[in-house]
C-alpha cells in the first residue's frame, strides 16, 4: 500500500492492490459515511462544525459515530484538514416491511433480501419512515446492514394541529403539528389535520402539500 499526495489538487490517494482510493479531509465527510478510525469501522450519524472565536486555530468537526461491530456510540473531533480513511460500503434500495420486537425489517426492492436494524440505531430516521415511504437505501458494510439513508423529502400525514385559518395562505405564520410518525414540526396556518404534506428530512421542515392522487 502506498500513500500518494497530489499537490495540485490538495488530495491524498491510497494505492493498494492496483486500486486507488481518494482520502477525504474531515471537512469533506458527510452524514452516513463509513470511516475507519483507531482500527474500527464507524458510521457517521451526526456532524457539527466548531469554529474558533478568534483568528487562531482551525475549525473542528465533531462527529457522533456508531461502531459497526458493536453498535456503540462514539464521539470524536477532527481538525478540518485531517485526513480520514473511509471504509468500503454499498447501498441497496429498500422498503420498510415490518417490526419484529426491537428490530425493524427492510426488504431489498430487487431481490427481496431482508435487512434488520435495531430501533436504537435508526431512532432518528424512524420519524420519517412509514410503509409507504419510497427512496430508502440501506447502508451495508462487510455484508452487515448498519444504517438507513433517507430521501431528501418524505410524505407524512398530519394527525394533530390547530384548525386551519381561512385566507391564511398569504401569511408566513406557522403553527405546531404532530405527524403520523410522532414527528413534531411547524406548518403554515392554512394546513389542516388529516392532510398529507412533504417534509425535508435534513432540517425537519414543511416544504409543501403532497401531490394529490
Amino acid at each position: 500500500m502506498a500513500l500518494v499526495f497530489i499537490p495540485d489538487h490538495d488530495i491524498f490517494l491510497v494505492v493498494t492492490n492496483l486500486r486507488v482510493f481518494v482520502v477525504p479531509k474531515a471537512s469533506e465527510i458527510k452524514k452516513n459515511a463509513a470511516i475507519e478510525h483507531n482500527g474500527k469501522v464507524l458510521l457517521v450519524k451526526e456532524i457539527s462544525k466548531l469554529t474558533p472565536s478568534g483568528r487562531a486555530g482551525a475549525s473542528l468537526y465533531r462527529m457522533r459515530l456508531y461502531e459497526v461491530a458493536t453498535g456503540l456510540k462514539v464521539d470524536e473531533s477532527f481538525k478540518a484538514d485531517e485526513m480520514i480513511n473511509t471504509a468500503e460500503f454499498r447501498r441497496a434500495k429498500v422498503s420498510f416491511s415490518y417490526v419484529d420486537g426491537e428490530e425493524y425489517v427492510f426488504m431489498d426492492n430487487e431481490d427481496y433480501t431482508p435487512y434488520s436494524l435495531d430501533k436504537d440505531t435508526i431512532e432518528e430516521e424512524l420519524l420519517f419512515i412509514t410503509e409507504d415511504t419510497t427512496g430508502l437505501q440501506i447502508l451495508i458494510v462487510d455484508d452487515k446492514p448498519v444504517g438507513i439513508e433517507l430521501p431528501a423529502t418524505v410524505e407524512l400525514f398530519i394527525t394533530e394541529t390547530d384548525p386551519s385559518i381561512k385566507g391564511a395562505s398569504a401569511s408566513a405564520r406557522t403553527k405546531p403539528a404532530l405527524l403520523s410518525t410522532g414527528l413534531h414540526i411547524q406548518v403554515p396556518e392554512y394546513i389542516s389535520s388529516g392532510e398529507k404534506i412533504k417534509v425535508s428530512t435534513s432540517d425537519h421542515k414543511f416544504t409543501s402539500r403532497a401531490d394529490s392522487k
